[in-house]
């Protein structure tokens, strides 16, 4: 059979089998749907009125949608927690799962570009982002760095992950002298995604709160902590509803690099608060409004201390080995991990940035219900995304999607 016949099978397979689910399923994208056509509403009245409808103002120009884009920067760097042990280390029980792992990375890295569009405002100057056909100055602009880095992660794990399942489809072995080099280049190429979204913040010397050396290793760690955190969760709602078993010490080791890059993402976090607050200085007002408020300005104090909480609490409660390894304690852990970051990458880094301003202006920033609405949307659309690519994934890896049905039939 031809490759051209063999991949149209693929994809023809693919999709029926994906199309095909119980009540769970497609109550779960019925649900997701709700969101996506507030979300069309949403943006396309934000398309013809502008970026008015958002809470962003000259002061605080960056808001909810790039903290989503931070965040998820970060969970799209995490899936190389499942990679890297698969195939550095050999552990087998990752290694089996290690195409689930690359799902997430393209759903977490289309997530990305939504909401980096969502920000633009004007969506159809994309092109200007690609350099030397745009007008961003590449290399010496940090900004197309990011985009060039995010759009070759995402062509790697796409590359990766779907020539993976279409050998396991054919039933065929893997070249490993094609396969190999794009994995192992993935796995640096993850680092560098976050590391440059660091660069991107931390090389803007007007606001003190980011320009810092710490930062792309905080983005790191709380990365390599947000990342498997979701994937555990996945793996375990997996476990529960599908036929695919995930060993246990697949998610055991999860769990133990959550812990621990946890634990380094607030070692750093009290570093930080230790070094601006012992001494502070101008440059501690960012800080200090964040955790204390100035003037009554305190919408952003509860999330700090709620997320701080969070944090703390997940730290501690997977420090506690048989508390790691109880599935209802871990998920519960991983849930705060995972949104304790999120607040911590958006409300807790994004925002204060800016506030005060360089001239020292104290504007407060709250996003609009229609902001909350689109960003809601571009979750729904990654989940959405998530849900279609591990279905497919999972029947290929349990054998419901194989070529030999399809030969069979002819």
């Amino acid at each position: 059979m031809g490759l051209l016949r063999k991949t149209l099978f693929f994809i023809t397979d693919y999709v029926t089998y994906v199309a095909r689910g119980g009540a769970k399923f497609y109550g779960w994208l019925g649900f997701l749907g709700i969101f996506i056509t507030i979300w069309f509403y949403g943006s396309y009245v934000q398309l013809t009125e502008g970026m008015i409808i958002t809470g962003l103002t000259d002061q605080v120009s960056w808001g909810i949608f790039l903290a989503n884009f931070v965040f998820l920067v970060g969970v799209a760097a995490g899936a190389v927690t499942v990679v890297f042990p698969a195939y550095v280390y050999k552990h087998k029980a990752l290694h089996d799962v290690t195409v689930l792992g690359e799902m997430l990375a393209i759903a977490a890295v289309t997530m990305c570009g939504l909401f980096i569009i969502s920000h633009m405002g004007r969506p159809d100057r994309l092109w200007h982002l690609i350099p030397y056909i745009g007008i961003f100055n590449w290399p010496s602009s940090m900004l197309t760095w990011d985009v060039l880095a995010l759009s070759g992660y995402f062509v790697l794990n796409v590359l990766g992950g779907f020539y993976y399942l279409y050998k396991k489809y054919c039933g065929e072995p893997l070249n490993k002298k094609f396969y190999l080099p794009i994995i192992y280049i993935a796995i640096v190429w993850a680092l560098s995604i976050h590391t440059i979204t660091a660069f991107f913040m931390n090389t803007m010397p007007a606001r003190p709160m980011w320009f810092h050396s710490m930062m792309p290793i905080r983005f790191i760690s709380t990365a390599f902590a947000a990342g498997p955190a979701l994937i555990i969760i996945v793996f375990l709602i997996i476990r529960r509803n599908t036929k695919l078993w995930i060993e246990d010490s697949a998610i055991n080791l999860l769990s133990q690099i959550v812990v621990w890059c946890l634990g380094i993402a607030l070692f750093l976090t009290f570093s930080e608060i230790v070094t601006e607050l012992y001494h502070p200085t101008e440059h501690s007002h960012g800080l200090q409004y964040l955790m204390f408020g100035h003037n009554g300005l305190n919408n952003l104090v509860p999330w700090f201390w709620s997320s701080l909480f969070a944090m703390i609490a997940a730290f501690i409660m997977l420090l506690i080995p048989s508390w790691r390894k109880d599935q209802t304690k871990l998920q519960i852990a991983c849930v705060m991990t995972f949104l304790g970051i999120w607040v911590e990458k958006g409300m807790g880094l994004m925002l204060p940035g800016s506030i005060p301003t360089p001239i020292g202006e104290f504007t407060q920033y709250s996003p609009t219900f229609l902001e909350i609405f689109n960003s809601l949307g571009n979750w729904a659309i990654g989940f959405a995304v998530l849900t279609i690519l591990l279905k497919g994934a999972i029947g290929i890896l349990l054998g419901d999607i194989k070529l030999e049905k399809q030969e069979a039939s002819v």
